[in-house]
């Protein structure tokens, strides 16, 4: 069981630094937004642009 936590701390972490690394990546942000949309699209995972922009801004006040 203990491995298994330590599994799912890894990928939450991998999880969020990839997040960081798309959000800070020196590009416009409109862009970044449009490519994360996109690749969410292409894994199946239906979201509109609005639901992008929360999600943005909550990664980001977690940042502060």
């Amino acid at each position: 069981m203990k491995a298994l936590n330590i599994l799912y701390a890894f990928l939450g972490g991998a999880l969020v630094g990839c997040s960081a690394a798309v959000l800070l990546a020196p590009e416009k942000g409109a862009d970044v937004r449009a490519r994360l949309c996109d690749l969410l699209k292409k894994k199946g995972i239906k979201i509109s642009d609005a639901e992008v922009d929360e999600l943005v801004a909550e990664l980001a006040r977690s940042e502060e």
